[in-house]
């Protein structure tokens, strides 16, 4: 059966705002550290549709330079990657030095969508849970630093979140038929979820459960939880002094009607 918790209280705005503010500004700074010592940052958002996954990945890599943070999020294999080893597509955006990877999803679509939904064989499922571990192990070893968060909701919130976007034109993209499937398959993916955790919560890369019924306090908790588990510092910025704009050479802008400017929009407003 769903589990029946009481829902938290919405963090208040100006309490999430401040808190975000500061929390990502940390996190800028684990960037520069991350770039000065050549640190490899692999950062895994999995969790149910709707459970706020893709708005926390936004807050993550909000002022950060993305040269140096990518969000990676794979859209299906192409029919060349369904022939290779599973987990060969995820390799190519594994971070160099110096680099973050946010996962926005990950190799664990085996372990819950493809498993669920039979989008891939029992064989090849088993064979996921037995080399997951082993990759992952892997990475660790050499030397990435592997953070795995699983974003949990209740069935309520899913499905109170799954009509809004319904409603709402500029979030419904966010809804497919996949995701609605996730409502008739809520025990299935329920189940699917706790074999994964049996066999991929390892000592070497530990899932760490966010509970995401209220958005705000998802985001604080996930990124305060990032940010106590790097032992990063605070790297000085390189000291930098706007330069003195040189006397002009004589140079004349050419005249404004001789290029296509963008109407004014905003003045009709």
């Amino acid at each position: 059966m769903a589990d029946k918790k009481k829902r938290p209280e919405s963090l208040p705005r100006p309490v999430y705002e401040r808190e975000l503010l500061r929390l990502q500004t940390e996190l800028v700074k684990l960037q520069e550290w991350v770039r000065a010592e050549g640190a490899r940052l692999v950062v895994v958002f999995e969790g149910r549709d709707a459970a706020g996954k893709g708005g926390t990945v936004k807050r993550v890599a909000e002022h950060l330079n993305p040269r140096v943070a990518r969000i990676v999020a794979l859209p299906k294999p192409t029919e060349r990657e369904r022939t290779q080893w599973y987990f060969q597509r995820y390799i190519a955006h594994m971070p160099a030095a110096g680099e973050i990877a946010l996962f926005d999803r990950s190799w664990y679509n085996r372990a819950g969508v493809e498993h669920v939904m039979g989008f891939c064989t029992k064989e090849e499922y088993q064979l996921f849970l037995r080399q997951c571990p082993i990759f992952e192990r892997m990475l660790v070893e050499d030397g990435i630093l592997l953070r795995k968060y699983w974003f949990s909701v209740s069935d309520a919130v899913q499905e109170e979140r799954f009509r809004r976007r319904l409603e709402d034109p500029v979030r419904r993209w966010k809804l497919s038929p996949m995701d609605l499937e996730s409502i008739t398959r809520w025990e299935a993916y329920s189940r699917a979820k706790d074999d994964m955790m049996v066999h991929t919560d390892t000592a070497e890369a530990p899932w760490y459960v966010v509970e995401s019924d209220d958005k705000r306090r998802a985001r604080l908790n996930m990124i305060a939880h990032l940010l106590d588990s790097v032992p990063y510092r605070d790297v000085p910025p390189s000291v930098l002094k706007l330069p003195e704009r040189p006397p002009s050479t004589g140079y004349v802008r050419p005249p404004r009607d001789l290029q296509t400017y963008v109407p004014d929009h905003a003045a009709n407003l």
